[in-house]
């Protein structure tokens, strides 16, 4: 090495060293503008999220799908505690509101064997979709074919999917709601009443307090609303349980509009045409790749289009489930555990009547089920 060449090294080495100086700093003031940048944007959407009309909008939809959700408390970082507290109380003033006007549909009841008629399969399955869902429409064309499914063993819920491939179902969809604390109940402790084969297996309300019920009649009429158990028992209740809200009476819908929809969620609903035949919804959701889920108002919307004079909605979100014959899952439940242990399910047989379908809340008082035990 000569000392002539250490001057154009150093050189060099200082150009390679302001070089990668120069790239840090680049890359440091892209860092603080993409951030500005970010803040700046994160601003705009703060102001069109609080400040604007579509931007309230859309905040109170994403407070309402959260209500419906297991994670209800969550709403009140987007709307408050205080005003979550109001819209709850209001949507449960409108519900009961809902309930109130007198049904007087009536059906035509189905043609037994060996009388003339047009044959009709049981059950039809038919799929449905629309703006951000996918799900299903169960028609059962023989309303008297259904029975409610209760769990086999005390202490746990059971899968629909189970209570179908146990009994021999064809069919069944998920029922009434259950006591869920911290959202990791056991299934086996239902809200409300439980009616099956026309005998009071469930009562969690008393004999003078009335619950918005779904069910049906010995008939195969549907019947929904609030009504006490003497009520029920004076319209011949055949199978109930407890749920809400109406969404159709008189053939007429009870939610308005998109906005009165509460959120977008998975959702189960059952309704009957003037024929008698019994239609269950089941609709998918959170899921964004395949269906977000439904309003109640598109619910209500997709049984009018079938025909539906009366409907009502049942337990949605992660227990919504339609299974068919051999337990098998047709839909696509939300839930990430897979589907849920529940206490009641609506299913289908073509026999009801070589049925045992035993109460497995026998002697059991609702202060004496601890719906978290595992």
């Amino acid at each position: 090495m000569t000392e002539a060449s250490l001057p154009s090294r150093t050189s060099a080495n200082k150009r390679k060293i302001t070089k990668k100086r120069r790239k840090k700093n680049q890359f440091l003031s892209f860092m603080i503008r993409l951030c500005m940048m970010t803040m700046f944007l994160l601003s705009l959407a703060g102001i069109w999220f609080f400040f604007t009309p579509s931007g309230n909008n859309m905040r109170f939809l994403m407070a309402d799908t959260l209500i419906t959700t297991q994670h209800r408390h969550w709403a009140k970082y987007i709307i408050g505690q205080e005003e979550l507290d109001k819209r709850v109380a209001a949507y449960q003033a409108q519900f009961n509101e809902m309930g109130t006007e007198k049904d007087t549909h009536t059906i035509s009841i189905p043609i037994k064997e060996g009388e003339e008629s047009k044959e009709k399969p049981l059950i039809e399955v038919e799929e449905v979709s629309g703006t951000g869902y996918h799900g299903y429409v169960l028609t059962v064309n023989d309303p008297t074919k259904i029975r409610l499914g209760v769990p086999a063993k005390v202490g746990k819920g059971e899968k629909v999917s189970s209570m179908v491939e146990r009994t021999g179902a064809i069919a069944g969809v998920n029922g009434g709601g259950f006591a869920d604390p911290n959202w990791k109940g056991n299934g086996f402790k239902p809200i409300g009443l439980v009616i099956s084969q026309g005998k009071l297996y469930y009562d969690g309300i008393g004999e003078k307090n009335s619950t918005q019920i779904v069910g049906l009649d010995k008939q195969g009429k549907m019947i929904a609303g609030n009504y006490s158990i003497q009520e029920l028992q004076d319209l011949n209740i055949q199978e109930a349980v407890t749920f809400q809200p109406r969404i159709i009476v008189n053939g007429k819908g009870q939610i308005k509009s998109q906005k009165d929809g509460w959120g977008i969620a998975p959702r189960t609903a059952m309704g009957q045409r003037e024929d008698g035949a019994i239609l269950f919804v089941v609709i998918d959701g959170r899921q964004p790749a395949y269906s977000i889920g439904a309003s109640l108002y598109d619910v209500q919307q997709v049984m009018l289009d079938h025909g539906a004079v009366i409907a009502a909605n049942l337990d949605g979100g992660s227990s919504t489930v339609l299974v068919g014959k051999g337990g098998e899952i047709l839909n696509k439940p939300s839930s990430e555990y897979g589907e849920r242990y529940l206490p009641t399910a609506f299913l289908v047989f073509e026999h009801p009547e070589e049925v045992d379908i035993p109460n497995v809340w026998k002697g059991l008082r609702p202060q004496d089920i601890d719906a978290g035990k595992k």
